[in-house]
Order: structure tokens, then sequence, then C-alpha cells
């Protein structure tokens, strides 16, 4: 693999750092705030969501600019929102202020799971297609880890701690968009989508600069005929595309009803349901964060080896395993195994879901509508993690941890049969290949 082209999909997929950075920093500051401002239970923990509602409405939207004004603009102008969000958050003057800057950073989010994954699948090699798209959920999970640290290393500079928590992602968010400039635009958004011949054969050429002038002319001519079919002149909804808009709403629908958000997010109280109360924080933070880093680490070694639909099959029977434990274990009072089973679920989970999610969407829609298609299995995901977000605590209150446990196992065993009904094998193809294996009349 040509070094410019690892350069240029880490430098998008940094967007998947800031990501994780800016969803977790909060989490440092979130009692100081409260304080600061003397919010009460309902106003604090709208403050808190603020940023999701907005990443849910960047994800609705984010195709929009991205088909609009092209990728690589749309990769700058989310490091711009991360940047704004920052100072804002810093310079906060009053609770107001406050939510618009997160809401700003929550835009960033839900638009980054559009383009930066998708921008990746546009310039990378078939052969390395799913390693490198999986790069941006690898640097979500690292941002997540060095959010904690950065947290932990903050914490007591002073009153006004909280203020450099969130103030500190402006340095990296400049960073980022400074490297966005160098990147190329995607040859396939100036020829599918721009009918730029031109400007989409020079950035064939800087991508594969060995290649002979015939034969970058020959892929130039693969993907415009592509984007001349009748599946990328119509309209998005349509039977033709079917196959693809099932895909990518189902794989974000079951990567959330594996209770994956709930678990991360509650993982303190439900530690504290089996009596290790005290240790919560460490086991989320850290066992948890490490554990999540490594095996998606080992997703993205996997993934264009064995491909993406055995990885989703390894991640279900891990699911199943876990989770069922999990519950049985809650059910008969077994609650030293509980830590064990939930790092066993999140390791499954990097593996599987984790890994190929982002992948697998990028690759699934053809050109015209890739970022439309994107942006709904983002959508997808993003509604199903705030509604679950949202009801795990009732949920959990209102029933025993066993049955909640039990659900998700369950809803895994059906991820399970959908993986073996009707997710394709997408390894190793290109694109324009991948879109006619999907295409239906």
């Amino acid at each position: 693999m040509k070094a410019r082209i690892y350069y240029w999909s880490l430098t998008s997929a940094l967007a998947g750092f800031l990501f994780g950075f800016d969803t977790v920093v909060i989490s440092g500051a979130e009692q100081a705030i409260q304080a600061h401002w003397n919010l009460s239970a309902a106003l604090h923990g709208f403050v808190l969501a603020s940023a999701l509602y907005g990443t849910v409405l960047g994800s609705l939207f984010g195709s929009w600019p991205t088909d609009r004004f092209g990728r690589k603009a749309t990769l700058i102008g989310i490091g711009v929102l991360y940047v704004v969000s920052a100072v804002g958050c810093a310079f906060a003057g009053g609770v107001g202020s406050f939510i618009l800057a997160r809401l700003i950073g929550g835009l960033g989010i839900g638009i980054s799971t559009v383009v930066a994954p998708l921008y990746i699948a546009e310039i990378a090699p078939p052969a390395y297609r799913g390693r490198l798209a999986g790069m941006f959920q690898f640097n979500i999970v690292f941002g997540i880890i060095v959010a904690f640290l950065s947290n932990f290393l903050l914490k007591d500079v002073g009153d006004n701690a909280w203020r450099w928590m969130l103030g500190v992602a402006a340095f990296p968010s400049l960073a980022y968009v400074l490297l966005c400039f160098g990147l190329p635009e995607s040859p396939r958004w100036l020829l599918g989508r721009r009918r730029d011949r031109a400007a989409g054969l020079a950035v064939l050429r800087r991508i594969s600069p060995e290649a002979s002038p015939e034969s970058l002319e020959a892929v130039a001519a693969e993907i415009i005929a592509a984007s001349h079919e009748r599946v990328e002149e119509g309209p998005f909804w349509t039977r033709r595309l079917r196959v693809p808009i099932l895909l990518a709403v189902l794989v974000a629908f079951f990567n959330q009803l594996s209770g994956i958000n709930a678990i991360l997010y509650f993982a303190p109280r439900i530690f504290e349901l089996t009596g290790l109360g005290a240790k919560a924080a460490l086991l989320q933070s850290v066992g948890i964060g490490i554990t999540n880093l490594i095996f998606t680490f080992v997703g993205l070694w996997l993934i264009d080896r064995m491909g993406r639909q055995t990885l989703l099959y390894i991640g279900s029977f891990g699911y199943i395993l876990f989770l069922g434990l999990t519950s049985w274990a809650f059910f008969y009072g077994h609650f030293a195994i509980v830590p064990v089973c939930i790092f066993g679920f999140v390791a499954a989970h990097a593996v599987g879901q984790g890994t190929v999610i982002w992948v697998l969407i990028s690759e699934i829609f053809p050109t015209r509508h890739r970022a439309t298609g994107q942006a709904l299995g983002c959508f997808t995901h993003w509604f199903f993690a705030a509604l679950i977000t949202t009801v795990f605590p009732s949920v959990v209150t209102a029933f025993a941890p066993g049955y909640v446990f039990l659900f998700f196992c369950c809803m895994m065993v059906l991820q399970l049969a959908w993986v073996w009904l009707m997710v394709p094998e997408t390894k190793g193809a290109t694109l324009e290949q991948i879109e006619h294996q999907l295409a239906r009349e």
C-alpha cells in the first residue's frame, strides 16, 4: 500500500479521533458544570445530551454538504465545527451558549460519520479498503482513551479546570483543519458527481502514479459509466437500491440493539448492581477502554483478510455468548463473572460490528447515492443510540438486569440470522463491482 494513500486515509480518519474525544471529554466536566450554573437534574441531562442531538441532526443532513461541496471541503468544515465548539465551551458565559457550542460539536460528529469513512472508501484500493476505512472506528476509540487521560491531567488546574478540559480540543481540531487542506478531492466525486474528467484523472494519477495513462482512462471510464446507469441516475428511494438501503439500516439497528452504548455509558451502574461500585470508574475508563482499543486493532488487522461477513459472524457469536452469560449471572447471582463478560462483550463488538459498520455502509451504495446512504445508516445508528441511552436507566430499574441482557442477547441471535441470510461479502471488490452485485431490478 502506498504511503500517500495511508496518509490521506489516516488524515480523514482523524475526524474519528475528534469524535471520540468530544463525546467523552464531557464526562470529566459534567459535575463542575452542574455546580457552576446550579443546574436542575432535568436541565443538566439536557445539557449533557445536547451534543447527541446535534449528532443526530448532523448525520441526517450530512449528505448535503458532502455531495454539494465535495468530500474534502466537508472534512475541512468538520474541523472548523470542532474548533468553534471547543472554544465556545471554554468561554461559554451561560448555559445557553454552552448548549449551542455542544450542539455545534455534535453536528461535526454526525457529519464526520457520513463523510470520513465515505472519503476513505472512495480513494482506497480494494485490497486495503476495509482496514483503511476501519481506521475511523479505531480513532474513535483512541480519542475516547485520550479524553480520559486529558481529563485526568487537567483536573487539578484550578476552578476553571472544566473549561480547560473542553477547550483543549481546539488544538487537535485546528491541526486537523490544516491537515485536510493537503488532501486531494475524491476522484469518484469529481467524475461521478461533478463530471470533471480532467480533475478526476489528475487525482487518479496521484493515487497511482505508476499506472499507464490507458489504465487510468479505463478506471475513469468505469466510474463514469457506473454513474450514468439507471441505479445512479434514479432517485434514492427506489426498488433497485432496496438491498443496500436495508443493509445500511439493519447494520446500524443491530449495532445499537446489541446494547453497546448502554453498556459503555452505564458501566458504573451495571457494576454497582454486582457489588463492585467502588471499582466502577476504573473498570469503565481503563479496562473497557483498553479492551476496546486492542480488539479494534485486531478487527482492522482481520477485516481485509477474513472479510466483513466473517467478522460479523465472530462478533455475533461473541455477543450471544457473553450477553447470555451476563444474563445468567444476574439471574443466579454469579456476579463475579460479570466484569469478565462485559470485557468479552466489548471485545466481540470491537472485532465485529465496531470495525465493520462504517466500512460496510461506505461500500454498498453507488457513487451518486453514497453520501445519502451513509447519512441514512448514520442517522439510524444515532437515533437508536439516543433512544436506548435515554430509556436504559428506566428499563434497568423496571426490570431485573437479567431480562435486559437477555433481550440484547436475543437481538443478537436475530443479527446472526441476518448476517447468514442477507449480508454479502465485499472484501477485495471495487466499489463499482459491489454496486453491480447489489443492484436489483
